[in-house]
């Protein structure tokens, strides 16, 4: 079976316990105003185009009418790009790359197995991540069936906005579920996310009650969720998880802004600033 791949990162240390390998996935149900992998968001392929790694050398115009070298200036033509990839084929400079790869489990198996000494030395294991991975269970499932036949420790790093249906089906090969709690709010849920937050938070209650582990996400959005009152009752809900091995406050930066315009993506984002080392550590007391 095979995955909607648009990045294999190895040696991440963010992504759960030890050495890991994160595997993201396209397509999220999810439209976080301040996402990180907007390049994960839609299902479909995507060209990313960096100006600053340019030369202008031409070899991507010579290849597609898509792009074009006038003055020393490069142009995009994107509602003519059909993402077949030639142009970032000659690009040296790798200015250009497409997001979306279909690769088979086994595949990413293969990958995945070559550092599995990394993993057994610290603890570490694979993590599937996105986007929403569960929108592609059945390969998730597929793939962590292979790898854990080595003793692969694996998680998932999920939104929650899946039917429990799509949990199910990994249910028996994973080992950690990594979850967000991004608002206690539904209303103000869905203002940052674009849906709100009742099928998540029944879907954490019922990882809970199925015994896997569970770690908690919270992005700290000053402006946002930053709040005491939404702080405090984020709290109550951690409280209520019978399997929580920790939880992480992941504060807001700005430097994937310019992933959107890679893409041609409009940034929606509202206005704020990342938070200083006391908001967060007043945020981490109240979650407490």
């Amino acid at each position: 079976m095979n995955g909607n791949i648009f990045e294999i990162k190895r040696f991440a240390v963010h992504d759960g316990s030890g050495i890991r390998t994160t595997v993201f996935l396209k397509g999220c149900p999810l439209k976080c105003k301040w996402c990180h992998n907007p390049e994960g968001i839609t299902p479909k392929k995507q060209l990313s185009y960096l100006p600053h790694k340019c030369v202008k050398c031409g070899a991507c115009a010579k290849m597609c009418g898509v792009h074009s070298i006038d003055g020393g200036v490069h142009t995009l033509e994107r509602d003519k790009c059909k993402c077949c990839g030639k142009c970032t084929e000659v690009c040296f400079s790798e200015a250009l790359k497409i997001y979306g790869t279909e690769m088979p489990a086994e595949k990413v198996a293969q990958i995945v197995l070559e550092d599995i000494a990394f993993y057994k030395n610290s603890g570490g294991g694979i993590t599937v991540s996105g986007g929403e991975p569960l929108l592609q269970a059945e390969f998730v499932r597929e793939l962590f069936t292979i790898v854990k036949t080595h003793g692969i420790h694996t998680a998932v790093d999920t939104c929650g906005a899946v039917s429990w249906e799509k949990f199910v089906t990994v249910l028996g090969v994973t080992d950690l579920f990594l979850y967000d709690i991004k608002h206690t709010d539904p209303i103000r849920h869905k203002y940052g996310t674009g849906m709100d937050n009742a099928l998540i938070l029944e879907n954490l209650n019922r990882i809970s009650e199925s015994g896997k582990p569970v770690e908690i996400r919270i992005p700290l959005i000053p402006g946002y969720n930053d709040d005491d009152e939404n702080l405090l009752k984020t709290g109550e809900i951690l409280k209520n998880i019978k399997t929580l091995t920790k939880f992480s406050v992941l504060p807001y930066h700005e430097y994937y802004e310019s992933k959107y315009e890679a893409i041609g993506s409009k940034f929606e984002m509202f206005e704020t600033t990342p938070p200083d080392d006391l908001t967060i550590q007043h945020a981490i007391t109240l979650v407490s």
